[in-house]
């Protein structure tokens, strides 16, 4: 069995969607040795910074928060697919060539992983365009995840989050695929248990059987 920690680490200095600093984690010590017994710390960060799960009510107004999320949505089969040969963002004619089921959890992989450039992942990542999310649709996926920092960028309208959302799809965000070869996995990636929420930080990770 070989684990893939596929999770982004939470620093202050880490990627953050459009370089917005309000995004950036705050790590401060509530408590130290020499102002008490013990060491405690505090992190004060956007529920959609680093690697996370999306819930509707992110973009639909009146849409469900993360309470009712069952585990075995996000604790489940997944296949990685291949994408870093793609520019720009991932349409459906790339997704028409994978095989992807009915059912399946499907997480993309691209260029992003593999870019050093800050900006360009701030701000310049490939994304999923409408005519994919469409696509992912008609094919009545369960999940859908990304290694950027959102799974869409510049969509006037977020038209990729309102028709994944609309249909019962999980989006997760921020993964890091780099040494992940396409394939089927284990992925466990349940979401920290905050109620009420809209997202929710993960720890990703996925389990090959050898």
């Amino acid at each position: 069995m070989k684990i893939y920690d596929i999770s982004m680490d939470i620093f202050y200095e880490m990627p953050v969607y459009k370089g917005k600093e309000f995004k950036r984690p705050i790590i401060e010590t509530d408590m130290n040795y020499e102002t008490g017994s013990v060491y405690e710390s505090r992190l004060n960060m956007n529920l959609h910074t680093g690697t996370h799960i999306d819930a509707p009510l992110h973009i639909l107004k009146d849409g469900k928060n993360l309470d009712g999320l069952k585990l075995e949505r996000v604790i489940t089969r997944c296949k990685v697919l291949d994408f870093t040969y793609v520019d720009e963002k991932i349409t459906r004619e790339h997704l028409s060539k994978k095989e992807i089921s009915e059912g399946d959890f499907i997480l993309l992989k691209t260029k992003n992983s593999y870019d050093s450039n800050q900006e360009n992942v701030e701000k310049n990542f490939i994304y999923l365009d409408e005519t994919g999310a469409e696509y992912l649709k008609d094919k009545k996926v369960s999940g859908v995840g990304i290694d950027a920092l959102g799974i869409e960028r510049d969509q006037p309208g977020h038209p990729t989050h309102r028709i994944l959302f609309n249909s019962d799809i999980i989006i997760m965000e921020c993964l890091m695929l780099k040494d992940v070869d396409e394939g089927e996995y284990m992925l466990f990636a349940a979401p920290i248990k905050v109620k009420g929420v809209e997202a929710a930080p993960v720890r990703a990770v996925l389990i090959k059987d050898i």
